[in-house]
């Protein structure tokens, strides 16, 4: 059958950008370009966080751009036009201009065109609505089902009282964090370092012709992903460092191959990478893990339990719940499998929330459908909360995407959550950006006393141009009045230069028995006692005040391996995305600083 000229013309090419802005395909790094010139005019340096050193997604298109991609999808659709011939006109497009290899084209619209069709049908938003969803607020009014808001207790908030460190000598917890292991089955050394793939080091990586670099033995500094035995080699590492009170693992387990998964391999590499956590640590560490947004394929497809069947996240969450069966009790692991988030006792008096935070992420298609709290996470975290409160514990709150990178909405609700019950969530741990980050939580009435941090770690996996990293947190300890917040953190990293040239810089062969070291310690590092929210806060204004501190910053941020400086508007973008535990403050700096926007969409595209 002749496919039509409305699907030749409009819905393939679009559809084909609709596929690519969601996976990111052309994502170099995921940190800022450098600001090398103190006047660099501010559009130029807009420019160069426009090219592929961000990710290419919906915080990078043009409001008009994004509406004609909606009208003209929506005129598509409305023809019935053949799914399989919009499929391979989409993919000869995305050939002719270009965009991908043949093979990475062609998987790409065949993974994603069913999902993203059911979900844009289910849709009842105009392309304005959409949007304003999916660009920002200033591309349109999204009024279908926003702003919403949770409802909180009436129970009065009880006073505040400042945290202060504990007496010389009280416990402390030593809690294992891993988040971002991206695990490459495909990862080959000797293999091409640098390709036209969004990810390379792969066995099938073809090298670019004016550029030839090989995959190195324990990883690579380009865009590659973790090979098995360095994942392996973190973990026994870990398990000598040991032992552990508990480990949070804050997901993203597959590679970067997104345009060629499987249902099977994702739920593969949960399994090999769930059992080699229990292997290694061993059966008397408990680990608590969260649901990273690269778990399900297509990547960031996370349907709210409102949607049944097939299309579901069933076949993910159920397998989920079989592996970490072990560390889960029942009662958990049935919130687990109705939407991917749980809650338990780590120990009297301290309680971990895992959220699944891909229902407030832009990438999730699904939220087109609706974007209302999804599956009431929120108000479930709510009721936990209070019952916390009632109860006298403490609470720890682990999950994946950063809260301030969240839809406005989510973000705004998650934020006014914070605030309500600052008193007991003593503890916010994510991962994502791959970087060594944390943003800061304040007070709504005058947005001026910080009352929370949320700590973003550092990844396992190399991806992009970074060593194999891993975080320790010194909390609290187990004794009676335990404040359980955060008292410090050690960031430990695989040198990769070191490991791969072999003992004593040999360019013999591999380091076979690397050293994993103590990249910093924080409060060593910083000159701070305690990183409660106060210190946290007077940290970022010495970033804006001392160079020096601020490069040190920027140093661990990148696991000791930096690609470029960051000056001027670069660290200015940087300390708002810091100072911004919800998502409007951005744009908050962007008015301060007189920048119109380009800041805070700057800012969000640090992630991967």
């Amino acid at each position: 059958m002749k496919v039509s000229t409305l699907q030749l013309l409009s819905c393939p090419v679009l559809l084909l950008l609709l596929l690519l802005l969601q996976l990111q395909l052309f994502q170099v790094s995921c940190v800022p370009a450098a600001q090398t010139h103190s006047q660099e005019p501010r559009l130029l340096f807009v420019e160069q966080l426009s090219r592929s050193q961000l990710s290419f997604n919906w915080r990078n298109v043009t409001c008009p751009l994004c509406k004609a991609i909606f009208t003209i999808l929506d005129v598509a659709l409305l023809s019935d036009a053949n799914e399989e011939h919009v499929a391979r006109a989409v993919g000869e497009a995305c050939t002719r201009l270009h965009l991908a290899e043949e093979k990475v084209c062609r998987q790409i619209t065949e993974l994603f065109r069913d999902d993203f069709i059911r979900a844009l049908q289910r849709s009842l938003l105009w392309p304005t609505e959409a949007c304003a969803l999916l660009v920002g607020p200033s591309c349109g009014k999204f009024d279908i089902y926003a702003p919403w808001n949770i409802t909180l207790p009436k129970v009065p908030k009880p006073p505040v009282t400042p945290p202060s460190p504990p007496k010389p000598g009280s416990p402390q917890s030593r809690v294992l964090f891993l988040t971002d292991v991206h695990l490459d089955k495909e990862y080959e050394p000797g293999s091409a370092a640098d390709c036209k793939d969004p990810l390379c080091c792969r066995k099938d990586s073809s090298a670019l012709y004016w550029r030839r670099r090989e995959a190195g033995y324990w990883g690579t500094y380009s865009k590659c992903d973790l090979p098995q035995r360095t994942l392996e080699n973190l973990l026994e590492n870990a398990a000598r460092a040991g032992p552990w009170d508990w480990v949070y693992w804050t997901g993203d387990i597959p590679a970067h191959n997104v345009w060629a998964q499987t249902r099977t391999q994702q739920l593969s590499e949960l399994r090999i990478v769930s059992r080699l956590i229990h292997k290694h640590l061993g059966p008397n560490v408990t680990v608590y893990p969260a649901v990273g947004n690269h778990e399900s394929t297509p990547v960031n497809s996370f349907p709210p339990p409102f949607v049944h069947g097939n299309r579901s996240s069933s076949w993910l969450y159920e397998a989920m719940a079989q592996e970490w069966s072990a560390w889960i009790p029942e009662p958990a692991l049935k919130s687990l499998r109705y939407g991917g988030f749980y809650t338990l006792e780590v120990q009297p008096g301290l309680r971990v929330i895992s959220l699944n935070m891909n229902f407030c992420a832009r990438e999730n298609f699904w939220l087109m459908v609706n974007s209302t709290d999804p599956a009431n996470q929120l108000q479930w975290l709510v009721h936990i909360l209070q019952t916390s409160e009632d109860k006298g514990e403490k609470v720890h709150i682990i999950g994946h995407i950063p809260p301030g990178l969240c839809l406005g909405s989510w973000s705004w609700n998650y934020y006014h959550i914070i605030n309500r019950y600052e008193s007991t969530i003593t503890g916010q741990f994510f991962g994502h950006t791959h970087l060594d980050e944390f943003q800061m939580f304040y007070d709504e009435a005058t947005m001026t006393r910080p009352l929370g941090v949320a700590f973003i770690a550092p990844s396992v996996t190399t991806y992009i141009n970074l060593n194999p990293g891993y975080r320790v947190y010194y909390v609290d300890g187990n004794y009676r009045g335990s404040s359980r917040l955060v008292l410090d953190h050690e960031t430990y990293i695989l040198n990769l230069t070191e490991a791969n040239s072999g003992p004593g810089g040999s360019p013999a062969g591999p380091e076979p028995h690397p050293t994993w070291t103590l990249l910093y310690r924080a409060t060593e590092a910083y000159g701070i006692s305690t990183l409660f929210p106060s210190d946290y806060n007077r940290l970022v204004r010495t970033f804006i005040n001392d160079d020096r501190v601020f490069r040190k910053f920027w140093y661990y941020r990148h696991k000791g391996h930096v690609s470029e400086p960051c000056m001027e508007t670069c660290k200015t973008t940087m300390i708002c995305f810091l100072l911004s535990g919800r998502y409007d403050e951005l744009e908050q700096c962007d008015l301060l600083n007189g920048f119109e926007g380009h800041m805070a969409r700057a800012a969000r595209n640090t992630l991967c």
